[in-house]
Order: C-alpha cells, then sequence, then structure tokens
C-alpha cells in the first residue's frame, strides 16, 4: 500500500495538479490542511484559483482532509469531502496515522497526542517547512508546501508499507519535488 501526502496548498490548482501527479500511483491521499485559501499574503501563489481546486478535489477519491488555519465553513460547502478537525485518524492495516494541521498545539503536544494513541506516523503542516524525523518509535512527518514553500520546494510526500509483522512495520517513506520529481534528503533523516 502506498499513501500519499501533501498540505498547504492554498488554492493553487496548478500545484495540486502537480501534487497528484508526485502521488499518482497512491491508494489514498492524506491532505494536511490549507487547501484553498492562501490567507493574507502577497503575492497569490502561481495558478491559484480555489474555484477549480474545489471542483478538482471533489473528482479525487481516497482523500482525507485535516483541518488548516485557512480552511473555513465556507470551504466545506464547496469540497465534498470532510475538512476534519482538529486531528484525523487513520488506520491502514498496522500503520496508524494521526494527521493535524499542526497550528493548535506545539509539537511536543501533537508528539504526546499521536504517541498516546498508539500511531507510527504524525503527520501536519502548517510551517510549510519540511520534515522527517523519529521521535522513538514515532515517525514524525511534514510534507512541506505543494504551493507556498518557505524551504525553497514544492513537495508531497509518500508513505509505503513494504511489510508488516506481528510487532512492527517496515514504512518507505519519501519527500518528493513535485516539479522536478526527484526525492528530496534532509539534514536530520
Amino acid at each position: 500500500m502506498k499513501i500519499g501526502v501533501m498540505s498547504d496548498t492554498h488554492g493553487s490548482l496548478l500545484y495540486f495538479e502537480k501534487a497528484l501527479d508526485a502521488l499518482n500511483d497512491c491508494d489514498f491521499i492524506l491532505h494536511g490542511g490549507d487547501v484553498l485559501y492562501h490567507g493574507p499574503r502577497n503575492p497569490l501563489p502561481d495558478g491559484y484559483n480555489p474555484k477549480e481546486l474545489a471542483l478538482r478535489l471533489n473528482e479525487v477519491e481516497n482523500i482525507l482532509i485535516a483541518k488548516g488555519n485557512c480552511d473555513s465553513d465556507v470551504d466545506q460547502m464547496v469540497i465534498d469531502h470532510p475538512i476534519q478537525t482538529p486531528y484525523v485518524v487513520s488506520q491502514f492495516g498496522k500503520l496508524r496515522i494521526l494527521i493535524t494541521h499542526g497550528y493548535v498545539e506545539s509539537k511536543e503536544d501533537m508528539i504526546k497526542k499521536a504517541k498516546s494513541m498508539n500511531a507510527n506516523v504524525l503527520i501536519s503542516g502548517h510551517t510549510h517547512v519540511k520534515e522527517l524525523y523519529l521521535d522513538d518509535n514515532l515517525v514524525v512527518l511534514n510534507p512541506g508546501s505543494t504551493s507556498i514553500p518557505k524551504d525553497g520546494s514544492h513537495s508531497v510526500a509518500t508513505i509505503e508499507v513494504m511489510g508488516e509483522d506481528h510487532h512492527e512495520l517496515d514504512l518507505d517513506i519519501n519527500l518528493i519535488d513535485i516539479n522536478s520529481g526527484e526525492i528530496i534528503e534532509l539534514d536530520n533523516e
């Protein structure tokens, strides 16, 4: 099973499409929030078209969305998929993923909550900065932003379940530059 992870599309149809292209072989897509609205930022992200993005998003099956600080009740009126808050818990076989945008609690509190829920992976967004590291047995993942990265590259992530046994999951997790298709290596990996 392969799971795609994106966050912080901020209304950019252009970068949402690039993200989908990078995740085209995934069985599920997890979105870390801030879907349609870009917030009070200037300039608008390239390809900003929240109306068309909502229509395109409604065509995507098997997607789960966590509510971001820029997501509103009006957004939910045009998006068919539930925008869930503050956490989305997903179970894929033995793999348990906790998704949150990451603006409600501190990183330490999110990690503590994920561990208390026996999650294997904690996914957040909000910072527009990629993260991928291990905190004890918990994988902490921020896929960065598809549309407004603060660390230089528009990105998504993939989580592939390579195998399961009684006690451990074998996961292959990659950050991907959606413009080049290349895997991104972080210094903390």
